[in-house]
């Protein structure tokens, strides 16, 4: 009798669950969702993809813009990654990217995930935008330590392999009486052993590969210490990640309205928040120190990115429903992710690891304008949520 009543109970989850599942994935087009875009009674298919034209123009204009500029002004002095302009540039840059994560992100996911569409219950008995954007934001904790992890691997096995080098090179450039290379190793309280060399005539080129293992191993010290150049590194490609995610939702969003009325203040506020999300972009690119052609590949998978999603969605605007129960799903978690990497990214590896992490060491009223920076770069991205 109790087997018959688990067995029972079993099925009836299961049936239920079966109908929850449907009812969340059904395609159909929903009323409630077609009548609010009935209502906003601004339906024109010419005029929207003349508007994702313009839009895709835009918007990779602005990302070239704003992921190129910290790289092509690195050896310029207003624009070196050091320099107050950069500094307060790259601030402003991180409160946009944290007001989108905030603001509008988590809102947009919250809208979807509410909607009466779809059913009460797991949806609206739930809060899954936050729980959603939370599980992000760990994973992205834990994506970022064994990135971390793997990169210090690696260079402190290039630094093995430099100090086997030079000691080689030490051993051969003994026998000569020419040319002499020394060699010396130092300690260091919180740096990890350090090669110096001084060379004279042909050892120059030795002298240059010591000098890349003093970089490779600086700041790396006994206590676990991270590099600066690991973590820029990680930073700049997990921010990537993150911004790469976020920008193809956008796009796909923008590329399947039909409603010129939706799109029109779109397009000023994704150049915006697009141009100051390839600077804070560029700058970590910049500060990782990466070669030319990685760079140059980094910078133009964030430029195409959302010109390449409104594409994307133009295509799919035939067949995909935007009003339908699935498609809310689908959205309201993608934001939810989205949201999540954001806030996790602006707050911790660029807020924190630059106004925290003693990155600000210049004057009083260079700190002053980057907490001013940041602060205006929030609330102007906070403020267009009124349009878009």
């Amino acid at each position: 009798m109790a087997l018959a009543g688990v067995r029972r109970h079993v099925g009836q989850f299961l049936i239920s669950t079966n109908e929850l599942m449907a009812a969340s994935l059904s395609a159909a087009d929903c009323p409630d969702e077609a009548e609010k875009a009935e209502r906003a009674g601004c339906r024109d298919d010419a005029a929207a993809l003349r508007l994702k034209e313009v839009a895709m123009a835009a918007i990779l204009v602005a990302g070239v813009l704003g992921v190129g500029l910290p790289l092509a002004g690195r050896k310029r002095r207003a624009l070196r990654t050091d320099s107050a302009a950069f500094v307060a540039a790259k601030a402003f840059a991180a409160g946009v990217i944290l007001a989108t994560g905030f603001v509008h992100m988590l809102h947009d996911a919250e809208h979807a995930l509410s909607s009466p569409c779809l059913p009460a219950v797991p949806w609206r008995k739930f809060p899954f935008p936050g729980f959603v954007a939370m599980a992000a934001a760990l994973a992205t904790l834990v994506l970022d330590f064994l990135a971390t992890r793997f990169y210090e691997s690696k260079h402190r096995a290039e630094a093995a392999r430099v100090k086997a080098d030079a000691a080689a090179a030490l051993a051969a450039s003994s026998a000569s009486d020419e040319d002499i290379t020394v060699v010396t190793v130092t300690e260091d309280e919180r740096k990890a052993p350090l090669l110096q060399t001084h060379c004279h005539s042909h050892s120059h080129g030795h002298g240059h590969g010591h000098h890349h293992a003093h970089e490779l191993v600086q700041g790396e010290g006994s206590q676990g210490e991270v590099s600066a150049d690991v973590r820029s590194i990680v930073v700049s490609q997990i921010l990537e990640m993150g911004i790469v995610s976020h920008s193809v939702i956008i796009g796909l969003s923008l590329g399947v309205s039909r409603s010129p009325c939706t799109i029109r203040p779109l397009v000023a506020a994704l150049a915006f928040h697009q141009f100051f999300e390839g600077f804070a972009l560029g700058g970590c690119i910049a500060q990782a120190q990466f070669k030319t052609l990685s760079a140059a590949i980094m910078a133009s998978f964030f430029a195409i990115t959302t010109p390449a999603g409104i594409a994307a969605g133009v295509g799919l605007a035939s067949f995909y429903n935007p009003n339908s129960p699935r498609a809310l799903v689908v959205e309201g978690i993608l934001d939810s992710i989205s949201a999540g990497i954001l806030i996790y990214m602006s707050l911790v590896d660029l807020i924190a690891a630059d106004f925290l992490g003693g990155k600000m060491t210049g004057s009083a009223r260079q700190q002053v304008m980057a907490y001013i920076a940041l602060f205006l770069g929030a609330l102007s991205m906070s403020s267009l949520a009124i349009w878009a």
